[in-house]
C-alpha cells in the first residue's frame, strides 16, 4: 500500500502541492487526474523519492520513501519526457536495469521489443516520442516491481498501442499483482483502467474516490412525465444532482442505485423513462459541481 500523508511541496513562492492525502491499495489501478500545473507530476516525484516533501510524508508498505534504497526497489517511475543513455540502445537499457533491479525479466523484455517493433541495437535518441514512451513501458514492466508510476503514460501513443499498454498492465496485475499509478489529464483515456480516480486542482486533491462506487450511487435518466404536476411530485422525491428540460424531455442526474432509482420510476406516472449509464467526466462534472467546482473548465480549460 502506499499513503500520502498530508505532503506539501514548495518551489520557491510557487505552492506545487498542498496538503495532499491519498492512499493507493494494492492491487487497483489508481488514476491521478489534473490538468499542467495540478501538482500531479510533483506528487508523483514525492512518491518516487526525488523530491522530498516540505511537509508530511509518503510511505510504500509503511516505509517512508525518502532517501530509501530498499522502499524504492517496490516501484519503477516512468516519467513524461524519460531518461535514456545519451547514445545508448534499448539493450543497454536492459543491462543497466538488470543490474539495478534484481526481477528484471530479460527474457520478456526482448519479446516486448520484438512485438512493439523496436529495435534492440539501435540508438534511442533516434526514436520517435512515441517509441522512447513504448521502451520507457517495457523497462518499467520488466522490472518486476510491485508499483509501476506513470506519468502521461498514453501521451504520445497511438490509439492501437494504448489499448495494448492498457491490455499489458491488466495482464500483469493478474499475473503478480502489479499496482500501476497513472497520473494524465485525459478523463476519457482512464476511464476504462481505473479502479480508483484522485482529481488534483490547484495542488490539492479536490475528489478522490472508488470508481466502481462512483458508477454504482449515482445515475442519469431521461423521462417523458404526462403532467407538470406528476413530474414535481417525482422530483421532489429524488436526491437530484442536476436536472436539465428540453421540452417534455426531462435529463436528470440522481444519487443512488439503479435499483432504487429504476423503482422510483416504475411507479411514476410517465411516457417514457429509462436509466443511462455515466462516463467518468459526466461523473466528475456531476460531483466537482455539487462542490462548487466545475470540472470542465479545470480539465478541459
Amino acid at each position: 500500500m502506499i499513503e500520502l500523508k498530508d505532503i506539501s511541496k514548495s518551489f520557491g513562492a510557487i505552492s506545487a502541492v498542498s496538503h495532499v492525502s491519498v492512499s493507493v491499495r494494492e492491487g487497483n489501478v489508481f488514476g491521478l487526474i489534473g490538468t499542467n500545473g495540478a501538482g500531479k507530476s510533483t506528487v508523483l516525484r514525492m512518491m518516487a523519492g526525488i523530491y522530498k516533501p516540505d511537509e508530511g510524508t509518503v510511505l510504500v508498505d509503511d516505509v517512508p520513501v525518502y532517501d530509501n534504497v530498499h522502499a524504492k526497489e517496490k516501484f519503477f517511475f516512468i516519467s513524461d519526457d524519460p531518461y535514456f543513455f545519451a547514445n545508448g540502445t534499448p539493450r543497454d537499457m536492459e543491462r543497466y536495469y538488470s543490474s539495478v533491479y534484481g526481477g528484471f525479466d530479460r527474457e520478456a523484455f526482448y519479446l516486448y521489443l520484438a512485438s512493439f517493433g523496436l529495435e534492440g541495437r539501435r540508438r534511442i535518441d533516434t526514436f520517435s516520442k512515441g517509441m522512447k514512451k513504448q521502451l520507457a513501458l517495457i523497462c518499467g514492466i520488466c522490472a518486476g516491481t510491485k508499483y509501476l508510476y506513470c506519468d502521461e503514460t498514453f501521451d504520445g501513443l497511438d490509439p492501437v498501442m494504448r489499448q495494448g499498454v492498457k491490455s499489458i498492465f491488466a495482464r500483469e496485475m493478474e499475473k503478480r499483482g502489479l499496482t500501476p499509478v497513472i497520473a494524465s489529464h485525459n478523463l476519457r483515456e482512464l476511464e476504462d483502467i481505473c479502479d480508483h480516480v484522485g482529481l488534483l486542482h490547484q495542488g490539492g486533491v479536490l475528489l478522490s474516490r472508488e470508481l466502481e462506487e462512483m458508477k454504482c450511487n449515482i445515475q442519469k435518466v431521461q423521462c417523458v412525465f404526462t403532467s407538470p404536476e406528476e413530474a414535481k411530485r417525482v422530483l421532489d422525491k429524488l436526491d437530484l444532482v442536476k436536472q436539465e428540460r428540453r421540452g417534455s424531455l426531462y435529463t436528470l442526474t440522481v444519487r443512488g442505485s439503479r435499483e432504487e432509482i429504476l423503482a422510483s420510476f416504475a411507479a411514476a406516472d410517465t411516457h417514457f423513462y429509462e436509466v443511462l449509464p455515466l462516463s467518468l467526466e459526466e461523473i466528475f462534472i456531476s460531483e466537482t459541481e455539487v462542490a462548487g467546482y466545475d470540472v470542465r473548465k479545470i480539465l478541459l480549460g
